[in-house]
């Protein structure tokens, strides 16, 4: 459904994402991980059609997305942010009729129909109690499952999750993760999703892509392909041992660190500089 060959991207002619390719396919969850600056969501406004790359291609069940109208795009590809500034007096429900703006005319009332697709996209997130309260009084997590149901009402082929998680709980993190997942095999979406947090992209995805710094493709193929020791020392340059989750057996990441033995037993560290 998705794919991306050979794209390099970047801002003001400098390129921060390099030769990247990827395919995903209908039901599938694909995961990018990699430093911050590396070029995560530099793809993922590509694929938007936000930001043109500077080489490669981007297709739609074979169509160039650039080829598209502004219009067909959003109807094809709905995209998450990392954060959402604004609409905080906007009630839920007129906040997840927003995602049908791609299908109405030009000043157009929403019909019978868009009702129906916002009910059911509020459902789908298990947001129903909350379409008469407003944005601004939702924490973190609610806010982030309302703008997932905007996602969903544009109808997309193609679902880009970008930092779903962060500021998230661990309960939240895996309610935002299953709804991910739950979609895209539902719905037949291919779903991209932009996580720093390892182990969580090593539960969810059935295809990893670990980008390095500079924006080049380390490793890429099936998790147990990308989660290797020599892979994530060789990106994030500190000791990690991989080993198998207890239940699925999926690769896990799991930080070698012991700050108290940076400094032997019983030797006092070195004083800080004063902050001021």
């Amino acid at each position: 459904m998705l794919k991306i060959e050979a794209l390099t991207a970047g801002y003001s002619s400098v390129p921060v994402l390099h030769d990247f390719s990827l395919e995903v396919a209908p039901g599938e969850v694909a995961a990018i991980i990699g430093p911050n600056g590396c070029g995560k969501s530099t793809l993922l406004r590509c694929v938007t059609g936000l930001l043109k790359p500077q080489a490669g291609s981007i297709t739609l069940e074979g169509q160039n997305i650039w080829q598209m109208e502004p219009r067909q795009r959003a109807q094809c590809v709905a995209l998450l942010p990392q954060s959402f500034e604004g609409g905080h007096d906007l009630p839920v429900e007129t906040m997840v009729m927003l995602g049908r703006t791609p299908y109405l005319p030009p000043y157009g009332a929403p019909t019978r129909q868009d009702q129906g697709i916002v009910d059911n996209a509020l459902k789908a997130v298990n947001a129903e109690t909350m379409r008469t309260r407003r944005v601004g009084e939702l924490s973190g997590g609610e806010r982030q499952r309302v703008m997932l149901a905007r996602a969903l009402a544009q109808q997309p082929r193609v679902l880009l999750l970008d930092e779903p998680t962060s500021h998230l709980d661990i309960r939240y993190q895996h309610e935002i993760l299953s709804l991910a997942w739950q979609l895209a095999q539902a719905e037949q979406l291919a779903v991209v999703l932009v996580l720093h947090q390892i182990n969580l992209a090593a539960a969810v995805a059935d295809k990893l892509v670990l980008l390095a710094e500079g924006g080049f493709i380390r490793a890429t193929g099936s998790v147990e392909q990308v989660i290797t020791e020599e892979n994530l020392e060789m990106v994030y340059g500190v000791p990690l041992r991989v080993v198998p989750h207890p239940r699925t057996g999926r690769p896990q990441a799991q930080s070698l660190w012991d700050f108290k033995a940076e400094v032997g037993p019983g030797q006092p560290r070195d004083p800080m500089p004063p902050l001021l």
